[in-house]
């Protein structure tokens, strides 16, 4: 007598679409997304409107200006044209020293930064000399790659909280890091030191 074929019960799959719902839920919440970060930049308040023009022009010795060219080299200038210095074909890293240099201007040198006493008087410092009128200027050309603007951006604020660290240690006997936000230290280290990196609409600026 032949053995009858045994029959395999079908798999109930009504509950699939539950479970299936209940771990997207479940990696949905355990799962860390990456967060878009930028970098912080605070805008200057705009020139008054019966200023006359002469007041916003810049002198030279005060504007640190960093450009890349269509292949992706850095070159840097300051200071008025008779002691004008330039140097091409620079790294992102060389930047953080001179950047450094400029912002502090600690030699006083007569093509970096001129000091002002702060006005208004800074927290705990009072009209202390800053180089107020100091700019960073950053001038890309349209294919810049992203990579090179990050690096150069990185080594500018690098070359900013070192400065504002150094003198945090000096004057206060603590690092800038710790010192707490919108305090009157925070605030003078930020008056003697504020960051003041400008970019400039991108241009064709060519090759070496």
């Amino acid at each position: 007598m032949a053995r009858s074929k045994r029959k395999v019960p079908g798999l109930n799959a009504s509950s699939t679409a539950d479970i299936s719902f209940i771990l997207l839920i479940f990696f949905l919440v355990v799962t860390s997304m990456d967060t878009d970060t930028g970098l912080a930049r605070r805008l200057p308040n705009p020139p008054d409107p019966n200023q006359e023009e002469e007041d916003v022009k810049v002198k030279g010795r005060n504007v640190l200006v960093v450009q890349v060219n269509m292949n992706n080299e850095i070159s840097y200038y300051y200071g008025d044209q008779a002691s004008r210095v330039f140097q091409a074909n620079v790294q992102p890293s060389d930047l953080y020293t001179i950047a450094k240099e400029f912002i502090a201007n600690p030699n006083n040198k007569a093509n970096m930064p001129e000091f002002h006493p702060a006005d208004p008087p800074l927290p705990l410092l009072g009209a202390y000399p800053v180089t107020k009128n100091h700019i960073i200027s950053i001038q890309t050309d349209r294919t810049t790659k992203y990579d090179v603007y990050f690096q150069i951006q990185n080594e500018l604020v690098r070359a900013y909280n070192d400065v504002r660290d150094e003198f945090a240690l000096a004057r206060f006997g603590k690092h800038y890091s710790d010192i707490v936000s919108e305090s009157d230290e925070d605030l003078a280290v930020r008056g003697v030191y504020p960051m003041k990196i400008s970019e400039a609409e991108p241009k064709q600026y060519g090759g070496n």
